[in-house]
């Protein structure tokens, strides 16, 4: 009588083992979640809800802050850089510079999971050296979609550096609640 638990525990054993991937990386990259999607999938625009929130620079020079808040609609996904951050004025796009204080983390964001990134910015002269910006456009790392909202915070300072007029603005990393 006693071979028959054995046989069972061995048998329990050998489909235990056969089971496992071999792989010992812990990387869950490419397995599923159980929603379809891979565990690690870059997050996709369309699955993002945004709401815009600023804290506006009330004259030329004072600096404001615009922040995006993101909402995730669909199955959890990965957000690993910067967000790519242009201003739209007119035919001319110009690209924020990241935060240079700041560090990109991956970051993996469940359904349902917020996440935000704030654009700091010096407000320009209306009519002077300035970019008159009506619109942001941003994307996601890893991703070809923009997503676009109206920029109504006043012209945007320009500064000297690099080639070219560039924005005196920042982009931070993403941020998730209670960062």
């Amino acid at each position: 009588m006693r071979a028959v638990p054995i046989t069972v525990t061995a048998l329990a054993a050998a489909l235990l083992l056969t089971a496992c991937s071999g792989d010992d990386s812990g990387d869950a990259q490419g397995a599923d979640d159980g929603t379809g999607k891979a565990a690690g999938t870059a997050c996709a625009a369309a699955d993002l809800s945004p709401e815009v929130t600023a804290n506006a620079a009330p004259a030329a020079g004072d600096s404001g802050n615009v922040t995006v808040t993101l909402t995730n609609k669909g199955a959890a996904c990965v957000l690993d850089g910067f967000p790519a951050v242009g201003l739209v004025a007119g035919s001319r796009t110009a690209a924020v510079a990241n935060d240079p204080a700041a560090e990109a983390r991956k970051l993996t964001l469940a359904e349902q999971g917020t996440t935000s990134f704030t654009i700091t910015y010096v407000r320009g002269e209306s009519g002077a050296e300035s970019l008159a910006v009506k619109t942001v456009r941003y994307g996601l790392p890893g991703a070809e979609e923009t997503t676009d909202f109206a920029w109504s915070y006043g012209d945007v300072a320009l500064t000297d550096e690099g080639e070219g007029d560039a924005p005196d603005a920042s982009v931070s990393a993403f941020q998730q609640a209670g960062d």
